[in-house]
């Protein structure tokens, strides 16, 4: 894996989590990755999607791009495109993300925020990417061996992180990182799966200049 580091020192960083458990091992990542930004003196600004509750439900009023929008989806919109760098963590639900967390991309990572299309295009052509953010970190979780997932499964979660999301928003340095299996990790595997975690996080978000 190729690391290019972001070319800011003090960054904004938006941490996304989607886990209803509060005890969960992506609770423990989440908090690892913060822990070394925080370390690194960055501004952290985190949201639990599930804790706050966050409505996943895209109303057709909200669809058309200049529609006016609830006060919460406008600061989570803001905040999107302030970002110097993303995080999302969340465990690999049938190959895709919590309902919670893809109601988030449909509300959130919207037109005139984090994309744009070409004048007189209607939505058939290829958007333009919006977001600032110069690095994306997503880190998965699951409970299927590594060898299963690609040969059976393939890797979905990396089409849609990768090419349907952050390369369309504009943001092509991205990493992600699967943890498995983890119902049947030992204390000392989830350990070091932590440290994994906050050195990824570290090494795309340092303390200072590359």
């Amino acid at each position: 894996m190729r690391f290019i580091q972001a070319p800011f020192k003090n960054m904004n960083i938006l941490v996304i989590l989607a886990h209803p458990g509060n005890g969960s091992f992506n609770h423990a990542i989440a908090s690892a990755v913060r822990n070394t930004l925080f370390s690194n003196g960055h501004h952290v600004i985190f949201h639990d999607l599930c804790a706050e509750k966050f409505d996943p439900f895209l109303p057709a009023e909200e669809i058309p791009q200049n529609s006016p929008l609830p006060a919460t989806i406008h600061a989570h919109c803001r905040e999107l495109q302030a970002a110097d760098g993303i995080v999302i963590v969340h465990p690999n639900w049938w190959g895709q993300p919590p309902a919670i967390l893809k109601g988030w991309i449909d509300r959130v990572i919207r037109p005139g925020v984090a994309y744009q299309f070409k004048e007189n295009d209607q939505g058939e052509g290829v958007p333009i990417g919006l977001l600032k953010a110069r690095a994306a970190l997503v880190l998965n979780t699951s409970n299927t061996p590594e060898d299963r997932e690609r040969a059976v499964f393939g890797d979905p979660l990396e089409l849609l992180w990768k090419q349907c999301i952050f390369d369309l928003c504009g943001v092509r340095n991205f990493h992600r990182k699967m943890f498995h299996v983890i119902v049947t990790s030992t204390l000392q595997q989830r350990q070091a799966w932590l440290e994994e975690a906050g050195h990824l996080a570290n090494k795309l978000f340092p303390k200072s200049f590359p």
